[in-house]
């Protein structure tokens, strides 16, 4: 999609939305200082422009007995484009795994994997992980405290 140019008042909306997105757009409209109608309108072309790519609850893991992360950095044995993109749909299968990145450094990937525990992540790690196309040798960094989180 071509995005038109965004201005302040679209900025205010996506921080308000990003701190609550259950507000009603009447409430957004008050607090960003616009008539409902327009706030729709708006709030509307930023969803369709990308700007906002969508709503969703913000759950506690912990709670849920998933507190137990472990980043997974994960070393290929072909980076052409075909083992790459491979390798890209294969993980997106593995629901364990939150946030997946393709990094310039000494490793090609970055994972952010949760679990129940350290048991399971290694499960998930010698059944999953370690059989994605083209893995050739991982590490694992298990994490002891999360200090920031912005609810991703």
């Amino acid at each position: 999609m071509d995005n038109s140019p965004i201005d302040q008042i679209d900025r205010r909306m996506i921080e308000e939305l990003r701190v609550d997105a259950r507000m009603t757009v009447a409430e957004l409209s008050r607090r960003v200082g616009l008539s409902k109608t327009p706030c729709q309108i708006r709030l509307k072309r930023l969803v369709e422009e990308g700007y906002i790519r969508g709503f969703r609850a913000v759950i506690d893991p912990v709670r849920l007995g998933m507190g137990h992360i472990a980043f997974a950095e994960v070393k290929l044995s072909d980076t052409r484009e075909k083992a790459l993109e491979a390798f890209r749909r294969a993980v997106l299968q593995v629901e364990e795994v939150e946030e997946c990145h393709m990094l310039a450094s000494h490793f090609d990937y970055l994972l952010k994997v949760r679990t129940a525990d350290i048991t399971a992540y290694r499960a998930v790690l010698g059944e999953k992980i370690s059989s994605l196309p083209h893995v050739a040798s991982t590490s694992t960094f298990v994490v002891m405290e999360t200090i920031v989180d912005q609810g991703g």
